[in-house]
């Protein structure tokens, strides 16, 4: 890809005219033969850079006449335009044959794929020794996302032995190539005291590494540490901060959380409006504890007009997937629900429960599923 991008700089710096000068010289060379301009040409074509229209037809024609010559970058961009149906028919099986030949000749971000589809077993058998391999094998390129990706195999004991000593060791190489999935893994290891003393202060620098390239994970658990003080100083407002950079990305936990910041008035103005805003999203999104929020703020009427029928039918959906430690002393889910239910006539009760078919129904399809 290096070549590339130095095409892209020449050609941004020449003007027009020297531009379709640089080209011709390129598509000269790709024209003799030469491997390394067939691949050049065929990535500018798939993938300009500035958002021109792209040839997939001749980036295929191209990529294939380099993976003829053994090259294993153009066997790997040939093999996803067949695994995409871009510039020849889409094809998997030969899409497999091609990011196999490229990650035996040792591409990195092939062995990479390649361990990944080893891992899922999509199109090869399920074997995470099989997959640790191959990511073994870029990692050892310095590959940061096969560093991380080898990492949670270690961290989880998938394919390799248990060894969060190890995990850390290969998240801390992702993180410090600027991965933000190892970035926010090594800072978990350090929150948790995992394979590492548990430094909340480290945990943080990594977490605030994370999130600040959007990663939704690392912005939400940030958020925890501000809201806890925990490796940084106490700060509701900048809690809610993190809280909703990770809730407008989808996350269920950081929506709930930033529902309750409404709630209770920590870090921004008490909004009962907002806060029933969140929790929904966050229940829609799968949330239980957000269930049981919604369900208080039905109620009480907090945010929204009362309705029984619906708080029960919100806390009825909390109790069916709550624990003995949730209802531990009689003041979880269960005796939210138990409570609301005394309220209830017959007829409240049938309409609480067609209630809860729509919410069912609804936070199916708003989750495809």
């Amino acid at each position: 890809m290096f070549s590339v991008l130095l095409l892209c700089f020449l050609l941004a710096s020449c003007g027009e005219e020297k531009e379709s000068a640089e080209v011709r010289v390129l598509r000269r060379q790709a024209e003799q033969g030469y491997a390394f301009a067939q691949v050049s040409l065929g990535e500018m074509l798939y993938d300009d850079g500035q958002g021109d229209p792209k040839d997939y037809d001749e980036a295929a024609k191209w990529f294939r006449k380099a993976a003829e010559q053994g090259e294993a970058v153009a066997q790997y961009n040939l093999g996803w335009l067949y695994a995409e149906g871009k510039g020849v028919p889409q094809d998997s099986a030969e899409a497999l044959k091609l990011f196999r030949k490229s990650a035996e000749q040792g591409y990195a971000k092939a062995e990479m794929y390649w361990g990944a589809l080893c891992k899922a077993g999509l199109g090869v058998p399920k074997d995470n020794v099989e997959a640790a391999k191959w990511y073994r094998k870029a990692a050892a390129q310095g590959l940061a996302s096969a560093q991380y990706a080898l990492g949670t195999f270690y961290d989880a004991g998938l394919g390799v032995l248990h060894d969060k000593a190890e995990a850390l060791k290969l998240y801390r190489k992702a993180a410090e190539q600027g991965d933000a999935d190892g970035q926010y893994s090594l800072g978990r290891l350090y929150a948790n005291g995992k394979g590492v003393p548990k430094d909340y202060v480290e945990a943080a620098k990594w977490r605030r590494k994370a999130a600040e390239q959007g990663h939704a994970k690392a912005q939400y658990s940030l958020g925890v540490m501000y809201a806890n003080g925990n490796g940084v100083p106490q700060d509701y407002a900048e809690a809610v901060k993190w809280y909703r950079k990770a809730a407008e990305q989808g996350h269920a936990t950081a929506q709930n959380n930033l529902g309750l910041m409404y709630d209770n008035g920590n870090g921004v103005p008490q909004d009962y409006v907002e806060a029933v805003k969140w929790y929904r999203k966050a229940a829609l999104n799968g949330s239980t504890k957000a269930d049981r929020n919604l369900g208080k703020m039905f109620e009480y009427g907090r945010g929204v007009s009362q309705s029984y029928e619906n708080a029960y039918m919100l806390y009825n959906l909390a109790a069916a997937k709550s624990t003995a430690e949730d209802n531990k002393y009689g003041y979880g889910p269960k005796s939210d629900r138990d409570r609301v239910r005394s309220r209830l006539t017959k007829k409240q009760l049938a309409e609480a429960q067609r209630l809860g078919r729509e919410w069912m129904a609804r936070k199916a399809k708003e989750n495809g599923e």
